[in-house]
């Protein structure tokens, strides 16, 4: 077929978008390097009429359309943006898409499959409701395919496609596709997914992707990967309270007090009762304001400005949330982490914690480590880069979370080195800790934990003998309430 030809059929306009859903269907592709996801994005793209003629002239003009022997574009190339995405072949950044089908909307993210771009995959999954996880049929299931879809797993998807692709390299072998099939389907009940739909496919050739491949797999009688991705669902709203972490305090003149930032949860409207957290003070919304109008209400990712009905001190990185159903609250959380950085996550080392607009010191405690070859979790002292364990997390203040699973905005979070700023991890939080590990050492040294008032407990600070030992001593400032509550544990 005549490449130009072709291009100026498939640059023609999609249908008008206004007859889809109102929000977009969310989903990732991810899996082991060089297993074509850009190229079935590409291919997506292409058979929906979402590429451009600009980008299809383009696209024609490439001195690299020829490579695959097909006389067919190189469809990657409508991902792989960068310069040095191009030069290697492979996907870098995390690159996002829109098309659309005669029945719905899409976002596509284009995930890096290499492990050192894990962190890239992690972000792309945090907002995606469905993941495509392809498999070449040479290769089969690999490590890196299952590090994807635990990190998936952890990040709330709970819809996988598996695309089997390259099918056409071994002459459409049913068995082989069977097999890696079950293979992927036994891997995702370790993770607690049952939601799987497995499609043999070419990515390059356009097989069983928008257009059916019954041609050369009469024996698949399932859908095309467009017709899955029309009935799949989108993330269920999490059910919790009113959440808006405190961004910033607005003070435009001395008649207005506001406090903004964007609403993590819940819904809020004039006249509801709130806490704000930490400090447990009660006060009742008085007005809902945003950029351009007051509001009769405000839901989840509205950003507002919430006026309440007296004086109240509050400080960037204080929550205001229902009254009756307020966050976890606490010194220490369980939490599931993906480390991130090539020295990986150390034992008891004081770390930054970032979640939302709350930053707080934090000691990691490490407990297990997924092995991805066995599927075990395996006690651990440490996290390597790229590990996915669960740890522990201590703080020195009263820290605010909702588990992952109940809210992605105030359970998710990002640990930083604070010698060199960078990040370390990305977390989901599992629940709230029973036991306080971080009130004592795991040096086999005795300790004892003093609760004294402010004013004793700063002459005390102040004393030589203190100084002397102050690398062996932990500080943790708390309420007299709280400091009584964690001793009645520990009894």
């Amino acid at each position: 077929m005549n490449i130009n030809a072709e291009v100026v059929e498939q640059a023609k306009p999609a249908i008008d978008a206004d007859t889809r859903n109102a929000r977009p269907l969310r989903l990732i592709t991810c899996g082991s390097v060089d297993d074509g996801k850009s190229t079935l994005i590409g291919r997506l793209l292409w058979d929906t009429k979402a590429v451009k003629e600009d980008q299809a002239d383009a696209l024609a003009r490439d001195n690299r359309n020829q490579q695959n022997g097909l006389g067919l574009p190189d469809f990657a190339l409508l991902l792989d943006g960068l310069q040095a995405e191009r030069e290697q072949g492979i996907t870098i950044d995390v690159a996002y898409r829109y098309f659309s089908s005669e029945k719905r909307s899409f976002i596509v993210a284009d995930t890096p499959g290499h492990e050192q771009y894990t962190r890239n995959m992690a972000t792309g999954a945090s907002t995606a409701d469905l993941a495509i996880l392809l498999v070449d049929a040479r290769t089969g299931i690999l490590e890196q395919t299952r590090r994807h879809a635990t990190i998936a797993t952890l990040m709330g998807i709970r819809q996988f496609v598996l695309a089997v692709n390259k099918i056409d390299l071994i002459d459409y072998d049913r068995l082989r596709f069977d097999e890696i099939a079950t293979q992927f389907r036994q891997l995702a009940l370790s993770l607690g997914v049952t939601d799987v739909t497995a499609i043999p496919m070419s990515a390059l050739l356009g097989e069983n992707v928008v257009y059916s491949g019954k041609t050369n797999m009469p024996w698949y009688v399932g859908k095309s990967l467009v017709e899955v991705l029309e009935l799949a669902t989108q993330r269920s709203a999490q059910t919790v309270g009113f959440r808006l972490p405190v961004q910033r305090v607005s003070r435009p003149n001395e008649g207005f007090r506001g406090y903004q930032g964007t609403v993590a949860g819940g819904s809020v409207k004039p006249g509801d009762s709130v806490v704000i957290l930490p400090s447990g003070t009660v006060a009742n919304v008085k007005q809902i304001v945003t950029f351009d109008l007051v509001r009769n209400a405000a839901v989840a990712g509205d950003a507002i400005t919430l006026v309440l009905d007296r004086p109240v001190d509050i400080a960037r990185g204080d929550m205001i949330a229902s009254i009756d159903a307020a966050p976890a609250s606490g010194l220490s959380f369980e939490a599931k982490l993906v480390a991130l950085a090539p020295d990986g996550v150390s034992a008891q080392k004081r770390y930054w914690l970032k979640s939302s607009s709350r930053r707080q010191r934090v000691r990691v405690n490490p407990k297990t480590l997924l092995d991805l070859k066995s599927g075990q979790w395996n006690d651990a002292d440490a996290l390597p880069l790229n590990g996915i364990g669960t740890v522990q997390l201590a703080f020195d203040e009263e820290a605010l979370f909702d588990p992952y699973e109940t809210n992605r905005n105030t359970g998710a979070f990002i640990l930083i080195d604070p010698d060199t700023n960078n990040t370390v991890a990305g977390g989901m939080i599992v629940a709230r800790s029973a036991a306080v590990d971080g009130l004592s050492s795991d040096d086999g040294l005795d300790q004892t934990l003093l609760s004294l008032p402010s004013d004793l407990a700063k002459k005390l600070m102040q004393s030589d003998v203190f100084k002397a030992m102050r690398e062996q001593i932990e500080i943790r400032h708390t309420s007299a309430n709280r400091a009584s509550s964690i001793l009645r544990e520990l009894d």
